[in-house]
Order: C-alpha cells, then structure tokens, then sequence
C-alpha cells in the first residue's frame, strides 16, 4: 500500500510538472504570436514525441522527458555579417554560432521574412522571453496566496504547548532541571499548556511574533491574559533576564546564536492559520529572498552534494532538490500520517515552489536561459539609443549568436550540476516526515 501511495504522489507532481511547463512555454507562445512571430513547434518535454497534432502553423506535442520543454521560433538569431543564413568554418567555435544561426531559420517559408524574432523591436522580444518566466511567478504567487488565505499554513500559535518547569539558560542545551534551577516565571503564574494568550500587559496579542517581542522586552512584573476554557483570566508573572536563542524577527530562531531578554518560560502551540492578504504577501516576499539567497549560495553548496552523493555526508534539509528529488517529497507526501487537506496543501506549496524556482532560475542573464536573451535584447537597445544619441550608424541587431560558444559552457555546467543532483537525490534523498 505504502508503495502504490508513493506512486500515486510521484504520479500527481508529474502532473503538476507538466502543466507548471506547458504554462511556462505558452507564455512564450501567447506573446511570440502576438507580435506577428511564427512559431512552428510548442513541445512539452524533451526526446522522442509521445503525440503531436497541427493547429494553423504550429505542431503541439508531448515529448517523452519531462525535463523542460520549449517553443520554436523563426529568426532567434540575424543572420551572419555577410548577411548569410548559412557558411561553414572549420573553427569549431565558430561552427557553433553558425550551426546556431542556420537552426534560427530552419523551415523558413517564403513571407517569414517580415516574422522573424531577431527582427521585432528589443522590448517585443523582452516581453516574449520574460512571458516564459513570468508565468512561472504568476502560478507561483496564485498557489502560495491561495492556500495561504483559504487554508492557511502551519505556524507557532499564541496557544501555550508546554510550560517550562524552571530557568536553563539556552546555550546549556538541556531540558532536565536541577534542585538550583529557579521556577520558570509561567509556571509560577500559573500559566498551563492549552491556554490562549489573548493580551500582555493589556495590548491584545494577535500572533506569536508579537507576544514574543512583548515578552523578550519584559523584566519584572507583566499582567498576562489567557483564555481558558471559555473564560478569561488575568494571571500575574514576574518575567526575569535570561540567555535564550535569538530570533529572526518574525518568531522564527536563529540556530547558534543566543541574547539576554525577558523570559517567561513556556513553547508555543502550532497549527494552521489562516494568513491575511497582507500576511501572506509579507511571506511571499520572504520566500521571494530566500530564492534569491539560495540561487547566489548554489555554487557553495556543491561540496556538501558531493559528499551526500558519493560520500557519507548528510544530506541537509536545504540541499538543492532536483525533479527526482521533488518527485520523491510527493510521494512522501502521500504517506504522512496527516489529515487528507493538509497533504494537498503541501503538494500545492511544492508545485508553488517549483514555479518561483523556475522564475528566478531563468532569469539568470546567462544563454541559453531566458535571462540571457533579455539581456541581449536590453544591450541591442542600449547600443541603438547611443548611437541615436551621439548620431552615429545604426549598429543593427545584437548577434546573440556570438555568445552560442559561452552558451555552450554554461550548458554543460548547468548539465554536471543536475546531474549531481539527480545522483544525491536517487542515494541520498531529502527525506519529509
């Protein structure tokens, strides 16, 4: 049974998969066609074709590798100085921009030359190649405030969870007291697990993170508010200074380092909250850095991925996943001992992650990746307006083609990478439970 679960939730992301892609390259599609742009082939995947039909002048299909999946369009790059679509050169750098350059227009039909990408105005190709991405961000930020706003997501409570029988200082990482510990000051008070904390020192407290800060800025006398079985108390405490983890501003801890503040002495509860607009905007834009963070911090993270493949290192809970990877987390997913609602909520977050990854992935200014053909675009535009400027010839159309050489290593580093990816994912997998 566990088996055909985890099937069931692979099953599902390749779903999610798929559909994430497709969306991704109709936004391509949508703006190319726009623009007047022809555009022969939309393929989801990659490898041989499972089905295809003709629609008009472009072929839909289905490839057999969910890996990606890409549209076609006629004139990606101009053609050469010579004004050639096509030459040959026994550089093999050099045969790369041309074999480029003639790929651009195979299938050209008389009538195309007026519907050529390299052709159209730098911010029409800026909005083709940043449809692809933006879609991406789009579902992203639709999953993410959806579940957010009608489900809400797992996060510590004002709820009290357990009190603390007496003070130890955090750094101490023990949770048996000794006959000198003093008695923690909620215990004292009277404070017990179930409790809801409503008010500290008479300001309402509407989530953790701001009764945390209430309390860490408290030494001495405070009046705390609780709920308890359906009636309020006002119960007295008496908070005093003590070592405890720092925080990261939101509730959240940070691990290793610790400050002097207030103490009260109990753990908050965690359930799920429904987040406001505002809420969940804050924590998409959290999720936003995080990305960014962790996309910079990739290239040293590779040590600990090759330790975790081929050596005996820990696989951390924030090594890069791939599409094995996530597709393994779905059908853990499936397994968890957790309410059917909760399950779907997760496998929306993981789709919804999927999505900012891919956003922000492919706006890396590098070819072959989306970012790397806007900033050719931008550059076209910059050289033409300096020319405009300073009155000089205009320098035409940026030939992205030149870079196919440096496109070509930033392929193959981006292929070793998933690669080892792929290798850790399959023997040494993030695991959920």
């Amino acid at each position: 049974m566990t088996i055909l679960m985890t099937v069931l939730g692979i099953v599902v992301f390749a779903i999610g998969l798929l559909f994430s892609i497709a969306w991704h390259e109709l936004g391509h599609l949508s703006t190319a066609k726009l623009f007047g742009i022809r555009v022969p082939q939309y393929m989801v995947g990659f490898g041989p074709t499972l089905w295809s039909r003709h629609k008009g002048e472009t072929e839909y299909g289905i490839k057999a590798i969910p890996m990606g999946g890409y549209i076609r369009m006629i004139g990606m790059f101009p053609p050469g100085d010579d004004g050639k679509i096509a030459a040959r050169s026994t550089s093999p750098w050099r045969s790369m921009i041309e074999d480029a350059r003639s790929a651009a227009f195979e299938e050209l039909k008389p009538g195309d030359e007026t519907r050529l990408f390299y052709a159209r105005k730098p911010w029409k190709r800026v909005i083709v190649m940043f449809a692809g991405p933006f879609m991406n961000l789009v579902l992203a930020v639709a999953i993410f405030l959806g579940v957010m706003m009608t489900f809400g997501i797992n996060t510590q409570t004002t709820t009290v969870g357990k009190v603390s029988d007496c003070v130890i200082q955090q750094s101490e990482n023990r949770d048996t007291c000794k006959p000198t510990d003093q008695a923690a000051p909620a215990k004292a008070a009277g404070l017990k697990a179930g409790d809801k904390i409503v008010a500290f020192n008479g300001d309402r407290t509407q989530d953790w993170g701001t009764l945390q800060k209430h309390i860490r800025e408290t030494i001495g006398p405070a009046t705390i508010t609780v709920e308890r079985a359906g009636k309020q108390l006002d119960l007295k405490a008496d908070l005093i200074e003590n070592q405890v983890s720092e925080t990261d501003g939101e509730g959240g801890y940070v691990e290793g380092q610790y400050v002097v503040a207030g103490f009260l002495g109990f753990s908050p509860a965690s359930g799920i909250v429904e987040q406001s607009f505002g809420q969940s905007v804050d924590r998409m834009g959290d999720m936003m850095q995080s990305g960014v963070e962790s996309l910079i911090a990739l290239p040293s993270k590779v040590p600990d991925l090759w330790d975790a493949a081929f050596g005996d290192g820990e696989r951390k809970q924030d090594s890069p996943m791939g599409v094995v990877g996530a597709a393994r987390v779905s059908g853990d997913i499936v397994n968890l001992d957790i309410p059917p609602e909760n399950q779907v909520a997760m496998f929306l977050f993981l789709v919804a992650g999927f999505n900012l990854s891919l956003f922000l992935f492919n706006m890396l200014p590098l070819l072959p990746l989306d970012g790397g053909h806007i900033a050719g675009a931008l550059w076209e535009s910059v050289r033409r307006h300096l020319a405009r400027l300073f009155k000089r010839p205009d320098p035409g159309p940026f030939d992205v083609a030149k870079l196919m050489p440096v496109a070509y290593v930033v392929a193959g580093i981006f292929v070793c990478f998933t690669l080892l990816v792929l290798i850790a994912d399959v023997v040494n997998p993030v695991r959920i439970t």
